[in-house]
């Protein structure tokens, strides 16, 4: 019979962790019992056996905690065996060459969506990426096209979830954000006009798994005034090709019903 006292409890281990992945680089004791709804002793004791494994540091000045070496080697390892991350990198390279702008590949995980690479562009300004950091799906062009081709209650439950206004241009209407969903579908992609980050531009296409599902996207980003609606235009027959180039080398085979609004270039 299951331990559900340990069941619990790795549960709150491994709640505190993910934690981090959205927040701030350093966290305190009351801010995530706050946020988990945990007694600060509980978090308290979570955080010190974390802190005595090396995935956490703590700061005695401040009374925070941060990711610690263990996490980061644990991180490292796990981005050298994903499948996703392998297939794309060469393909970046490739967009990043015909586009000139940086090229970034992303994986769904619980909750929204990671970086797992990037190809910076070769130009002074450019745009980089957080690798590892989990990003909402109702804003920006890889998040919104991630959603875009996920099963309808998987949609429905981010459309009933809190929309957080990232910036002046975030869609945060379930109504319109519904839009934006069928729009992608139709064309296969999605723009993004700093809806998530303020000043950059991007488009991104969907990657799909052996069985057809959403996996993660590929995105060209760069600043607004460089990567506009007219170089998103020249850029969407590269990314759609490079898209269907990844979603075959993970066993995607297509076939995708209409309904989903796939395109291939």
């Amino acid at each position: 019979m299951a331990d559900n006292g340990g069941t619990e409890g790795a549960g709150r281990v491994a709640d505190v962790l993910l934690a981090f992945l959205d927040g701030p680089r350093s966290l305190g004791v009351s801010a995530l019992a706050r946020e988990l709804d945990l007694s600060k002793a509980v978090v308290h004791r979570i955080l010190q056996t974390l802190v005595q494994r090396g995935f956490l540091t703590a700061d005695a000045g401040t009374r925070e905690y941060r990711l610690g070496p263990a996490a980061a080697a644990l991180g490292a390892r796990a981005l050298r065996g994903l499948d996703l991350r392998g297939a794309a990198l060469p393909v970046l390279r490739s967009l990043q060459e015909v586009t000139g702008e940086t090229t970034t590949v992303s994986a769904r995980v619980p909750g929204g969506r990671v970086y797992l690479d990037q190809v910076e562009s070769r130009q002074e300004i450019k745009m980089t990426v957080e690798i590892g950091r989990r990003f909402p799906l109702h804003a920006g062009s890889s998040s919104t096209c991630i959603l875009a081709f996920l099963p309808e209650d998987e949609i429905d439950a981010v459309l009933d979830s809190s929309l957080d206004l990232l910036t002046d241009r975030t869609i945060t209407d379930p109504r319109d954000l519904r839009g934006r969903i069928e729009d992608i579908r139709r064309r296969g992609y999605a723009c993004s006009d700093g809806e998530r980050q303020q000043g950059a531009g991007s488009v991104a296409a969907p990657i799909f798994g052996l069985d057809g599902s959403v996996v993660g996207a590929i995105s060209v980003c760069g600043p607004a005034a460089r990567v506009d609606s007219a170089a998103r235009d020249r850029f969407v027959p590269f990314l759609i090709s490079a898209a269907d180039r990844i979603s075959r080398d993970m066993g995607w085979r297509g076939g995708l019903p209409a309904t989903k609004g796939r395109v291939s270039a």
